[in-house]
C-alpha cells in the first residue's frame, strides 16, 4: 500500500524517476494509463462530479478529461453530471448521494441554491471537494478544499493587464446571470484598471443575442478599447460584433481553448485568463483520493489556485500542441 501511495504521489507532482510515477503520468495523460489499468491497488471507489455547466461547454469538457485521467490513474469509478440551472444541478448532487458515493465534486457557481444539499452530503460522511467557483463559501459549507483560481485576483490581473496596454474604457460582458465568480472577475478587474469599466449582461445560452448586444454598445460607444469576455466561446463572438461594428477595441478573454489560442497567434485576442481547466478535474480527484486513502488534505485551509495565467501571443504556440489535445 505504501508503494501504491507513492507512485500516486509521484504521479500528481509529475516529479518521480523514469520509471516510477512519471511514466504512469505520461501514461494517463495519453489514456492508457499504467497499460489500461490503474497504478494503485486501493479499493475500486466511486466519485461525482456535479458542475454548472451548459451543454456543449468545451472548457467542462477539459475539467471532465483531467478528472477521468485522474480517476483512470486512481481506480476510482468516476461519473459526471452537469445543468446550467442551478436547482437542476443540486438535484444532480441529491442523486448522487443517493447512491453512496465515496467522494463528491462540486462547483458552487450559485452557492446559496447549493447550500443545503452539500451540507446532505457531508453529513451522510461524503467527503466533498469544490472546485472552479464558490471558493470563499468553499470552507463554510464543509468541504476539505476549493480547486481552481480566485476569480477577484484573476479579475484583478486583468485589470493590470489593460494598465499595461495602455487601455481607457472596458466593457466586461458576463453571460450568466447570478454567477458569483463572473461578478467578482468583473469587479477584481475594475478594482486594478486605471480606467472605466461597465458590466454588459447577455443571454449566454443565445449566441447571436450576445453578438449583436456586444455590437449595438460598441457602435454606440466608439470609446471602448476593449472587450473582455469571461468564457473561451465568447471571445469568437466579441471578435465579430467588432467587425461589424468596425470597432477597433482589443478583445480579451477568461479561459483558453484550442481556438482562443489560434486566435492569439493570430492577433485577434489581446490576451487570455487560463485558470487551467484539465489540472482543476485532475487535482479534484486525486485529492479526494489521498483524502479517502490517507486522510490527507492540501491548501491548509485555503483554496489550492490553479490561475490565473495571463497568455499572449507569444506564449500561445508553445501551448498550442496541449490545447489540440484537449488539455490546456
Amino acid at each position: 500500500m505504501a508503494a501504491a501511495l507513492a507512485a500516486a504521489l509521484c504521479a500528481t507532482l509529475a516529479g518521480c524517476s523514469s520509471t516510477g510515477g512519471k511514466r504512469a503520468e505520461e501514461r494517463a495523460a495519453a489514456g492508457v494509463a499504467a497499460g489500461g489499468k490503474s497504478v494503485v491497488n486501493t479499493p475500486r471507489w466511486t466519485f461525482a462530479m456535479v458542475t454548472h455547466s451548459g451543454d456543449g461547454d468545451t472548457f467542462w469538457d477539459i475539467v471532465q478529461q483531467g478528472a477521468e485521467q485522474a480517476a483512470a490513474k486512481d481506480n476510482v469509478k468516476f461519473l459526471y453530471s452537469h445543468h446550467d440551472e442551478a436547482q437542476q444541478q443540486a438535484q444532480l448532487v441529491r442523486s448522487a448521494i443517493d447512491k453512496k458515493v465515496d467522494g463528491l465534486i462540486v462547483t458552487l457557481a450559485k452557492p446559496d441554491a447549493m447550500k443545503d444539499v452539500v451540507a446532505r452530503a457531508v453529513k451522510a460522511g461524503i467527503p466533498v471537494i469544490t472546485v472552479n467557483s464558490g471558493s470563499a463559501e468553499s470552507k463554510k459549507f464543509g468541504a476539505i478544499t476549493h480547486v481552481g483560481q480566485d476569480e477577484t485576483i484573476a479579475g484583478q490581473a486583468v485589470g493590470e493587464e489593460l494598465n499595461k496596454r495602455g487601455r481607457k474604457k472596458a466593457l466586461c460582458v458576463l453571460h450568466e446571470q447570478g454567477n458569483v465568480g463572473h461578478e467578482q472577475r468583473c469587479d477584481g478587474a475594475r478594482e486594478t484598471f486605471d480606467g472605466t469599466m461597465k458590466n454588459l449582461y447577455v443571454e449566454g445560452t443565445n449566441m447571436p443575442e450576445v453578438q449583436s448586444s456586444i455590437e449595438a454598445r460598441l457602435q454606440s460607444d466608439p470609446g471602448i478599447d476593449t472587450v473582455v469576455t469571461l468564457g473561451a466561446p465568447f471571445a469568437a463572438t466579441a471578435v465579430k460584433a467588432k467587425e461589424q461594428a468596425g470597432s477597433k477595441a482589443e478583445i480579451d478573454t477568461f479561459d483558453l481553448n484550442a481556438k482562443v489560442a489560434q486566435s492569439l497567434e493570430a492577433g485577434d485576442l489581446g490576451f487570455a485568463v487560463d485558470q487551467q481547466p484539465y489540472l482543476q478535474g485532475y487535482e479534484a480527484v486525486d485529492l479526494l483520493w489521498l483524502n479517502r486513502y490517507n486522510a490527507d488534505v492540501l491548501g491548509g485551509g485555503r483554496p489550492v489556485l490553479t490561475g490565473p495565467q495571463i497568455i499572449t501571443e507569444k506564449d500561445a504556440s508553445a501551448l498550442r500542441e496541449y490545447t489540440k489535445r484537449g488539455t490546456r
